[in-house]
């Protein structure tokens, strides 16, 4: 009696495999060995920058605010300060967009972080 070795669960398993890497390129889109690599290859990239997306997003806001924040002449640290001390609940997104699209609201964000900045202490020589 033949060897059954599960020809359609294995045809089955492949079909689902190359179906996910229809638009890689060369080999690695139609050679069953060469797509699983790379397909756990992508799967780990895919689990790993979703986190990273969320840094890399955060910086940009952060940037964005600061360079508005500077041309209103406080800086970003400062402002953050003075909006935490006065209470505002606003994230970064928000901020950044703001910065972006909206400078007189943002301006008026500059300004009450402004009221509650602390005075800057005198260097002594």
């Amino acid at each position: 009696m033949p060897r059954a070795t599960n020809g359609a669960a294995s045809h089955r398993r492949h079909h689902r495999v190359l179906r996910a890497v229809k638009g890689y390129r060369g080999a690695r889109s139609r050679l069953y060995r060469m797509a699983l690599q790379h397909r756990m290859r992508g799967l780990f990239y895919a689990y790993r920058d979703r986190r990273t997306r969320k840094r890399d997003f955060r910086r940009l806001w952060i940037t964005r605010i600061n360079a508005a924040s500077r041309l209103a002449g406080l800086p970003y640290n400062r402002l953050i300060e003075g909006l935490t001390k006065a209470g505002v609940e606003v994230d970064r997104k928000i901020l950044a967009d703001l910065a972006v699209h909206d400078l007189p609201a943002f301006n008026q964000f500059v300004e009450i972080a402004r009221e509650y900045q602390t005075a800057p202490v005198a260097k002594q020589a």
